[in-house]
């Protein structure tokens, strides 16, 4: 007998352990079977469990689940990613904390070593804790992007796309993190409001005959001003064009350009042109051949570059260096306050500077365009499908690529220097060498790049460096391209374009077919958690207090195509109501003898009740396997949901039970095995989702009645029901029963009539099958309804309550139990508070300075309030009409 309730912290370590114990998380050694294949979004090394690995990897896990079970060769790669910049800083900040050397102090090697002990040691706790989520990741394939074979599979990308002209040197603007003294990516770029100044700067015309006025941010960026611009069409500005200002304090001539990207609309219409320390003026820069002064060093204090006495300065002491000596010139024409956004590291959190620097880069327009072309001739597909924009955006306008990075952790970039600055790239120092041997005509000292690659490469090829490649391997074979990738809307470009191109590129082929776009997780008011706000929610305090299962549905359920996820306690407790449900259910089903029969044949019962819940669960099947193919997460979890929650539990165990406690033995007995068939079904339609639970109930059921021949649920068969089991003349009759017992529990409680009142149920008009159900289902309709009978009659007596259920006229005599005055009164009391309600959230809906200060959530929030108040008012008002009918 099942204990009274399920244990999760107790029966989820044991069943994860018996689950990897059996190879169930391998893919199956039959080759003929389907492959179906999921590989993970590798977390980082350094990385812990947050809410959004919670939701992506539950959905991951809810797809290899149920292609498992579908009987197809079902793998989940996983792994990690080495994380340079994370993992760098991780341990260069446990070197200071504990008072060791710096890691330039250490040297290279030595710091690396200390890196991949730290590695060994604390790396990887990410992946004990997807574990006790449930995820079935076949581990014994668990990559590392520093692993041996995939730094194979880098260097040999990184030769090729070089040799092809794809991979080459140039000195372009980068994100500058000047604390890590690197490059970093726009992902590892947080842009923060801050309080900040416009400071309006006089630069003096050469002639001598006037000054142009100028506003910048960055006060320090002008001493490596190398122009002016104006709007072409600015009348303001139209005769200095071509004319030169002596740039203040450097003394240096700089030209007044014209181009579309001075704003005439915005402060003075003449910009400062840095191209140097700033993205926009780069470009502005190019367009007019104008120099490109660096005045910052790797640490973004002042270099030679500029005047004597502010070389060595840091930028921000540089800055106000600059606007005292304005000030002092006589050129500062005027300081005004804003509130702009400035970009930081997100790991640093320092301020970073748009930096000129020579790094690697990939010509990524070039591999873009079969990359987009893939995703137009649906080859991949996105979903939700209006992602696929956002993709196309970014890729018709690639910028090139910079993958290098400053950092010591990571994969060195295979490219060697010569004694004269000339670059030899290959796979091994040896290759290089025998390179330089016949370039030069003799041997050469070499020099490795001190450069790592960016993260973003080596998981760019994680979708077949993992399966194996560059070795023509069966799992390469068997699983490229993997089928569907489920992965956040934030790292579409970085992650998701990237293996797109380098999918395609190497294998010829695209790495996925479908890419399936997460929601963000936010907090119950909608906002997005964060550290500082307080509102983080731990997936694994919540998997300790409700259980992974509650969570794990609780995302499941909330993941629509169109939405975020606005996570609350309340609604992972409801879910685990919901477990309890079914466990309470199965344990009333042990308790009634309910047991599978041999030989059981759904297509041969002859119970109305039977038939029909039969059919409801073939139904089920239906729209859950629809659903979970099409990544409808929330539709399967609905779909579950109301057929155990309401059709199985609330329904079926309800109306059954006058058939388990009844005389009929051939009726008590069919209704044991036909629960105890929808109860396997159960099982495993919710097991993809509930792995825990219904494996636990599949262990402690497996002794009622015949055997199964599918000992763990993991491996058990996906149910395929024909839809032929659907009986409608069972749906009809038991559809009636369902609805009247309904709507008559409506009245009652619409009327408060006392519990304990069993007034009769009065069926007045109702065709010869609808009387021909009331009467068969008469003992649970009283039952259920708790009415003393149902009795057949032409006209209602005073005080009964008239209600239609499927065009059939019932009524519910309870004037003796309730005083039918005070309840109108009472009604009407309900139905104006709510019109008070209602007038309320409309005027802030109707007033367009609310709907233009408000934010969106709080909108919607207001019109889900003016829609629940007007459906509770309608309910009411039906309610005072059927009163009113009675007099």
């Amino acid at each position: 007998m099942l204990e009274k309730t399920f244990d999760p912290k107790t029966a989820e370590p044991r069943l994860y352990a018996a689950w990897e114990a059996s190879g169930a998380f391998a893919p199956t050694n039959d080759l003929a079977a389907e492959p179906f294949a999921i590989v993970i979004p590798p977390p980082n090394v350094t990385g812990s469990l947050h809410i959004g690995h919670a939701l992506n990897n539950t959905l991951q896990d809810v797809l290899i689940r149920f292609e498992r079970m579908r009987g197809k060769a079902a793998l989940w790669l996983p792994g990690t990613d080495h994380a340079g910049i994370a993992t760098q800083m991780v341990v260069e900040r446990q070197l200071a904390a504990a008072g060791n050397a710096s890691r330039r102090d250490m040297g290279r090697d030595d710091f690396v070593a200390k890196v991949w002990e730290w590695k060994a040691e604390s790396g990887g706790t990410i992946i004990n804790q997807l574990r006790r989520l449930g995820a079935s990741c076949d581990w014994s394939r668990e990559r590392f992007t520093l692993d041996e074979g995939l730094s194979a599979a880098v260097r040999k990308v990184f030769v090729k796309l070089h040799k092809d002209g794809l991979i080459y040197r140039d000195k372009r603007l980068v994100n500058w993190d000047p604390q890590f003294q690197t490059a970093i990516s726009d992902l590892e770029v947080e842009q923060k409001e801050v309080d900040g100044h416009y400071w309006h700067f006089a630069y003096p015309l050469e002639d001598g005959s006037g000054e142009i006025v100028v506003a910048t941010t960055r006060p320090e960026t002008m001493l490596g001003d190398t122009a002016v611009a104006v709007h072409p069409d600015d009348e303001r500005y139209k005769h200095l064009i071509g004319k030169c200002v002596r740039l203040p304090i450097v003394n240096r001539p700089v030209p007044i350009i014209a181009d579309e990207y001075a704003d005439p609309e915005k402060g003075s219409g003449a910009v400062k042109i840095t191209p140097a320390h700033d993205f926009n003026d780069f470009q502005v820069g190019k367009r007019h051949n104008l120099p490109q002064i660096n005045i910052l060093d790797d640490f973004a204090r002042i270099n030679a570059n500029g005047p004597r006495d502010y070389q060595g300065l840091d930028r921000f002491a540089a800055r106000k260096k600059v606007i005292e000596t304005f000030e002092e010139l006589g050129l500062l024409r005027g300081i005004e306050k804003t509130r702009h956004m400035v970009p930081h590291g997100d790991r640093s959190g320092v301020v970073v500077e748009p930096y000129l620097t020579d790094q690697w880069y990939v010509d990524a327009k070039v591999l873009a365009q079969p990359a987009i072309k893939a995703v137009e001739e649906g080859k991949t597909v996105f979903e939700p499908r209006h992602w696929e924009k956002t993709y196309f955006e970014w890729m018709r306008n690639i910028e090139p690529w910079c993958i290098s990075r400053q950092l010591w952790w990571g994969h060195r970039i295979p490219a060697w220097y010569g004694p004269d600055g000339h670059v030899f790239v290959d796979e091994t120092e040896d290759a290089a060498k025998a390179k330089a041997r016949e370039h030069y005509g003799r041997d050469e000292p070499l020099r490795q790049d001190e450069d790592v690659l960016d993260t973003w490469f080596s998981s760019g090829l994680w979708a077949f460096s993992t399966l194996g490649w560059p070795e023509s391997t069966e799992d390469l074979r068997r699983f490229y391209p993997t089928n569907t990738l489920v992965t956040g809307f934030d790292i579409i470009f970085f992650w998701v374009a990237r293996m797109m191109m380098l999918g395609i590129h190497f294998m010829d082929d695209v790495p996925f077919h479908r890419v399936f776009i997460n929601a963000l997780v936010r907090d119950a008011e909608g906002k997005k958690m964060s550290k500082s706000k307080g509102n983080v929610m731990d997936p694994l305090e919540l998997v300790d207090d409700y259980g992974a299962d509650a969570l794990r549905f609780t995302l499941t359920a909330m993941s629509g195509q169109a939405r975020d996820i606005k996570l609350s306690r309340e609604r992972i407790e409801g879910y685990r109501n919901f477990g309890t449900k079914l466990w309470n259910a199965t344990r009333f089903c042990q308790m009634n003898g309910c047991a599978r029969a041999e030989g059981f044949d759904p297509a041969q019962v002859k119970g109305v009740l039977n038939r029909w819940i039969i059919g409801e669960t073939a139904k089920t099947v239906e729209a859950v396997t629809a659903a979970l193919d099409t990544c409808g997460f929330d539709g399967t979890a609905n779909a579950l949901y109301r057929f155990i929650w309401n059709t199985f539990c609330d329904w079926y165990v309800e109306l059954a039970k006058p058939l388990l406690n009844g005389a009929d033995e051939a009726a008590k007995g069919e209704t044991q095995a036909t629960a105890a068939w929808v109860l396997d079904v159960i099982l495993k339609l919710l097991h993809p989702v509930m792995p825990f639970l219904t494996e636990e109930l599949w262990e402690k059921t497996a002794d009622l009645g015949a055997g199964r021949s599918e000992p763990m649920l993991i491996s058990a068969r996906w149910p395929a029901l024909s839809a032929a089991l659907v009986d409608p003349k069972a749906e009809a009759e038991i559809g009636l029963v369902v609805a009247a017992v309904s709507e008559g529990r409506s009245v009652r409680a619409e009327l408060n009539v006392p519990p304990g009142a069993r007034p009769a149920l009065l069926v007045l008009e109702a065709t010869a099958e609808q009387r021909a159900a009331f009467e068969a289902n008469a003992p649970v309709i009283g039952q259920t309804l708790r009415v003393s009978e149902v009795r057949f009659e032409t006209t209602a007596p005073e005080g009964a309550i008239p209600f239609v259920v499927e065009g059939a006229t019932l009524a519910l005599p309870v004037a003796e139990f309730i005083d039918l005055a005070a309840e109108k009164a009472r009604l009407a009391k309900e139905i104006a508070k709510l019109d008070s309600d209602v007038a309320h959230v409309m005027k802030k809906l109707g007033n367009p300075d609310f709907l233009a200060r408000a934010k969106d959530e709080v909108i919607e929030e207001n019109r889900e309030r003016l829609a629940e108040a007007e459906a509770a008012k309608a309910k009411l008002a039906a309610s005072l009409a059927r009163l009113g009918a009675v007099g």
